[in-house]
Parts: structure tokens; sequence; C-alpha cells
């Protein structure tokens, strides 16, 4: 069975530090490259496609709302040309640089708040689809499972990866728990470890209350701002490898191919 693991990266920021990100490159097998517009710069895009080149990693744009300040955590009302505009003009960002390296962008996955409001009103995951469907049919939308963003782009035949995130609990409904209750985060590697096997080995979420919902598991979402987030990526890929998982870029992945 094939999975993927992947990791937004390339976010310095005065919220977030990148300073892990070349030791996750060595873990993971998918790069979301935030381009600037809620973290990252030209300078840190090109180190982050550079090191995904050397380790075989493969690349995908993190478009966001054009809010560094609030790192793109911050819910925008904005139309749908300036919604589109925004995934646009932030893929061709990336795409530039990785072509400077001989590489394309293969994926998108929206940051933050926008991939949050995406998740719950079908509007705006229809938008957000029909944007990267534009850009190329042959991108691999990376969307999270049982989301409206999984239900828009299936309407339109794309090509999409669902993913679980790996250190983040649960609702009954699907939905993350929010950031703000205690029981947000999984910070305890063992424990993300086990979280994350039993979802992809079952193909199903594991809420906080023990409820368990059927879904697509492609890919596993880590997160990597700390040292602990890198003991957990260790953990979490070990233990996948070592259960007979056959861990891939999302582009290499046979549904993709």
């Amino acid at each position: 069975m094939e999975i993927n693991i992947n990791c937004d990266l390339g976010e310095k920021s005065k919220h977030h530090s990148n300073k892990y990100d070349p030791d996750l490159l060595e873990i993971v097998n998918s790069a979301n490259v935030a381009c600037g517009y809620h973290a990252g710069d030209i300078a840190t895009m090109h180190d982050v496609v550079q090191i995904s080149k050397k380790n075989g990693v493969s690349i995908g744009a993190h478009p966001s709302f054009n809010d560094p300040e609030n790192f793109g955590r911050e819910r925008m009302n904005l139309t749908n040309s300036e919604i589109k505009k925004l995934i646009f003009e932030q893929y061709d960002i990336l795409q530039k640089i990785s072509i400077q390296h001989g590489l394309n962008v293969t994926h998108i996955k929206p940051h933050g708040a926008l991939n949050n409001m995406a998740c719950e009103d079908i509007e705006l995951a229809t938008t957000l689809a029909s944007a990267i469907n534009e850009i190329s049919k042959d991108l691999i939308y990376l969307v999270p499972t049982g989301s409206k963003m999984e239900e828009a782009s299936k309407k339109l035949n794309m090509k999409i990866a669902c993913e679980i995130f790996a250190d983040r609990n649960y609702e009954d409904d699907g939905n993350l728990v929010s950031r703000k209750k205690q029981n947000a985060l999984i910070t305890d590697p063992d424990e993300a470890k086990k979280h994350v096997l039993n979802m992809v080995k079952n193909q199903a979420i594991n809420c906080f209350s023990g409820k368990k919902i059927p879904c697509e598991i492609d890919s596993v979402c880590i997160h990597g701002d700390n040292e602990s987030s890198l003991a957990t990526a260790k953990s979490i890929r070990d233990n996948l490898i070592d259960n007979g998982l056959d861990l891939k870029p999302l582009n290499k992945m046979t549904k993709f191919i």
C-alpha cells in the first residue's frame, strides 16, 4: 500500500522558524512551499526547492490569503476572482523558481484560513478547485479528507490526494479540533505514530471521542516548527515503513501516473 508524507515548508516569518526544513526534507516525500503571501520569500523558496531536488521530494505550492501579519490564519471574505488571482499568482511565483532548478510544481495545497474556510464552504471549495484545474489538469490537489474541498474537486474529475493530519485531533464531524482547545494537538511522537498508522491502515479518521469515520487517505501531513515535531516526523515515517507501507512523493504514486 502506498502512502505519502507531506509537510508545510519555507514558512520563515516572525511567527514560524524554518530551522528544521533541511532535516524535514530528509524525512518527507512532498513539500508544500510557502509562496510569500503568508510566509517565506524568494530565498526560502529557492532553498526548499533545491534541497527537495536533492532528496527526491516533490514540490507543491502552499497558497494563502495575502496576510503575513497573521500568518494567513485570519479569515477574509474575497470575491471568486480575487481568490483565483491568489492561486494563480502564488503558483506562478513558485513555478518560475522551480523551473530554475529543473523541477515543476506538481501539487497545490491551500494554507491556513483559506484551507479551513474551503473545507466548510462548497462555493469557496469550487472556486479553488476551478482555479487549480485552470492552471493544469495534471496538478495534484492535496485536500483534507472528507472535506468540501474533496467534494468539489471530485466533481471536476481532478487528481486528488486526500490527507490526514498526524499531530491533530479530530471532532466527531471530521473537522480538526480548534487550536483554541487544549486537546487540539498531539505532541507525543509515540501517540502520533499509532494515531497515523491506525488511520492509514483502516482508511478512517480517528476522532478524539473514539468514533471512526471511513475515508480515503493518500497522504499524512506533519508539521515541523520545533524539535518535537522533527521527532514525531521520524517516528511516523519509520513506523509506516516498518508496517509495510510504501512511501512515495505525490507525483510518483501509482494512482497519479
